[in-house]
Parts: C-alpha cells; structure tokens; sequence
C-alpha cells in the first residue's frame, strides 16, 4: 500500500521509523565487539593485581604489607661495612699502633678432636678452634645500642689480622664447607675477634724405649711468623681457661692431662718471639698389645714346652713342634717392627719377643741335645758290648734320626757272670771314722765334669730337668720384666 505523495507528516513519520530500525541493526551488530573488549581489559588488570602480589609476598616472606608501597626500603641509602669502619681511610698492611710498644693479642683455644696419632710417622692430627682477640681502633665505629658486627672471610682479607703459625707442623687447612669456617666479630670500641676452624698435623716427638708401655708428651705449638716480641705479645686469653676441649676418645691412647704453657723462641736472624704451648700427655691402653702380642707369644713358648713330654725317640713329633713355634715367633717379631718406626734403641716389646724367642729356639736345642747324646750313649753300649748279641743297631735310633717302630724297647737281658766279667772287690783300706750309724745317707760329692758326663749317659734327665727349669725361667723372667716396665 503507497501512501500518496501529497501527504508530507507521513512521509516524515516512515524516514524515522527507517532510521530507527538502522540504528538498532548498528548497536545489535557493535555490542558483541564492546563486550569481548572490556573482558580482556579486565583479564589484563587482574593479572597485573596478581603478579604484584606475588612479588610483593615473595619480598617479604608471604605476608603482603601494603605500607611498602609508599615506603621502599631497599631504595634508602645504607652505609656499607667498608665505609663505616673507614677501611679506605687507613693502611691495615700495617699493625695496629706501628711505632708503639707491642700490641696484645689473646689466644683461646677448643680443641674439637684429635683425629689420628701415628708412630710410625711420629705425628698427630688435631682439629681446632683458634681465636684471637686484639684492639685496633682504626676500625672503631659509633653505635648507638653499642652492639657488635660480625662478618665472615671476605672482610678478613681487607684488614689487619695476626700472623700466627703452628710451630713443627707439616700440614695444616682452614675448613671450607659449605663456606670458609673463619669469623670476624667487631665491637663499636675497637676489639675484635678472630676465629677460625682449622685441621693441623704437627710433629710429636717419641720416645718407644717403654713401647707399649709407655706414655708420651706431645704438644703443639703457636708463634707469629713476622713480629717478634717486641712488636706482637702472644699470650693466653684466660690463663689456664684458655683451653677447653671436647670429650675426645681414643682407640689407643688416654688423655691423662690437657694445659697450656708459654714461652720465648729465638733465632739468630730475628730476634726473640713469643711461643704458646697447647700440652697434652697420652697414656697407651696395653689391652689390645695383650691380645696381639704378649698372650700369642706366651702360647708359644708353652707350647714349645711340650716337647719335654713328648718320647726323646719321636724326632719327628718333636722336631716338626720346634720349627713350628720357632716361625710362629719370628711372625710375631716381623708384624710388631712393621707397624714401628724404624728407632736406633731398643724397645720393651723387642725385649720380650727376643727373649721369647730365646726360649722357643733353646727348647729345639734342648732336643738335638738329647737326641745327640742318646745317639752317643748307645754306640758306647754297643762298642762295649753291654749290649745283646741279638741286638740289631738298625732297629735302634739311626743317626738320621728317625724312629723305628719296630724296635724293641724291652729291658735288656741280664749279661751272664763270666770269669772275665767278673770284678774282684779290693779290701777297703781301714779307717778310725766309725761306721755310719741306721738312718744316715752317705753323700758323695761329685765335680762339675762328672756330673755332666752322668747326665750326658742318661740323657733322658735332660728333658726330666727342663720341664721344671724352663717354665721357672720363664715365669721369673716375666715377673722381673713386669716389675719393671709396667
């Protein structure tokens, strides 16, 4: 339907109803870009609220003060440690009070540990807190709650410290783990202390002519490398107190005394230098030398005893027992001088393994003794014919010295009485002595010589008498040896 072209209201009305309907087909397309905008503007604020957060927790420990906001403290101006002792300002290759009399510096030992003692090497390993309090007032600083500051290795290295070495040593470290174990500690006034963890091997001198019996004096020294007394006095902090140690064990020793001493050193280029003394006295624990050394080496010598009950005509039981006994001690005599120091003295273990040894080698000798002289005995007896007719000289001990078993060991038979074998007692010469009377026993004094030729024709006494002189000698000897070294 067309509205005539007379009528302008209505034709007015439609072009704003077209416009209208225009408008909304606009908005309708605009409002989906308008939205999908101001939701990213919003994501993005968000994210930044949380990334300042998290920034702000991570700075102060989770807990999110918004007062840092207006006040930044990492943006205020702090005096560093270099500027507030003055640490440019002065010389510190210079001691303190260069020019005056020798400064003072205290010394205060705690010993952690004594890690190993070797006598072989004649050395010990001690593990040691060393301090040193002094006053250099070139690093005096003002403070208003007089508190002090403490610093570690790096500041150490830009200031004057003492000199002081370990006296006889052969090697020393400072501990590094997991930073250098040193601390600096200053007070507002000037003082200082040092303190460093340090492992040192020094020097022991040993005297082993009781070993293992003995009881040694170790000590490990201090002194300053380049200033004598007169520009540095070394001296202990606390007297006595200076030096505490830890409970400390030892596998071989007891630490019968800790002390502190001191004294002067002089050399001929230098001067005089003060010395300080950390003594100790080590007393060794004889148990463990009892169970290697002096019970094994007694079994031995017994043992080497029981040949005297073996039969003198058993040579290989009783040879095969000697040699035996006699490596065994030479064994013990190798593995005890291996693990000492190779010393120009004797020791008191030498003297009893020696002497041990001695018995051990004279009990075999006992044997060839015995043996040699059954030997003889029965080639005398056979070259006299004292012997049987039936007697067969193989089946008796032959000079190699073996053992036959089936020689006979019966009692001889009696020799028949012949006129030749016959003895013609001559009258005894009269006498003014009256005849003994009952119940005397005639004693007949015989010389040296014939007593051992009596001995060496009955050579089965010789094992009769060393299974009681050998086991009296030897318990006197132990008893003499015990007397005088323990």
């Amino acid at each position: 339907m067309f509205l005539p072209a007379s009528d302008p209201g209505a034709q007015d009305s439609v072009m704003n109803f077209a416009l209208f309907v225009l408008r909304l087909m606009c908005l309708a397309w605009l409002w989906p870009v308008v939205l999908l905008k101001g939701s990213n503007t919003q994501n993005q604020r968000r994210h930044k609220d949380v990334y300042l957060g998290e920034n702000t927790r991570h700075k102060h420990g989770g807990r999110i003060d918004f007062k840092t906001k207006k006040s930044d403290s990492t943006k205020s101006l702090l005096i560093k440690s270099e500027q507030l002792l003055r640490i440019e300002d002065h010389d510190f290759a210079m001691r303190p009070g260069f020019g005056g009399s020798a400064i003072p510096v205290g010394i205060d030992v705690q010993v952690e540990s004594i890690d190993s003692i070797s006598e072989v090497n004649m050395d010990f390993t001690m593990t040691l807190y060393l301090r040193h309090y002094w006053q250099d007032d070139r690093l005096a600083f003002p403070s208003s709650n007089n508190k002090s500051r403490t610093f570690d290795a790096r500041l150490v290295k830009k200031i004057w410290v003492p000199d002081v070495f370990f006296v006889h040593s052969k090697r020393s470290f400072i501990h590094d783990t997991t930073m250098e174990n040193i601390m600096l500690r200053v007070y507002p006034d000037g003082n200082i202390l040092y303190s460093v963890r340090i492992t040192v091997t020094a020097l022991c001198s040993m005297d082993f002519s009781r070993f293992p019996l003995d009881t040694q004096n170790c000590s490990l020294e201090l002194e300053s490398y380049a200033y004598n007394e007169n520009d540095l006095m070394l001296y202990w902090k606390n007297g006595n107190d200076s030096l505490r140690t830890d409970e400390i064990a030892l596998s071989q020793f007891f630490i019968e005394e800790f002390h502190p001493s001191f004294g002067l050193a002089f050399y001929s280029s230098t001067g005089w230098y003060n010395r300080l003394y950390i003594n100790f006295i080590l007393r060794r624990h004889i148990f463990f030398f009892m169970l290697q050394t002096y019970f094994p080496t007694m079994l031995m010598v017994m043992l080497s005893w029981v040949s005297f009950w073996i039969d003198r005509r058993a040579v290989p039981a009783r040879v095969s027992l000697g040699i035996t006994t006699v490596l065994t001690m030479s064994t013990i005599i190798t593995g005890v001088s291996a693990s000492m120091p190779q010393v120009s003295y004797v020791k008191a273990v030498d003297i009893y393994l020696w002497a041990s040894f001695l018995f051990v080698f004279l009990s075999v000798i006992e044997y060839a003794a015995v043996n040699y002289f059954t030997t003889v005995e029965e080639m005398k007896k056979l070259q006299k014919g004292k012997l049987p007719v039936s007697y067969d000289a193989t089946q008796a001990m032959a000079y190699d010295g073996c053992f036959h078993d089936d020689m006979d060991v019966s009692p001889f038979p009696e020799l028949p009485t012949t006129p030749s074998t016959t003895r013609t007692i001559p009258p005894r010469a009269s006498s003014t002595e009256p005849p003994p009377t009952e119940g005397t026993r005639l004693w007949r004094k015989r010389s040296v010589g014939k007593n051992i030729r009596f001995i060496m024709s009955n050579s089965y006494m010789i094992d009769s008498y060393s299974r009681i002189i050998f086991p009296v000698a030897y318990l006197l000897f132990n008893i003499i040896y015990w007397c005088i070294y323990s």
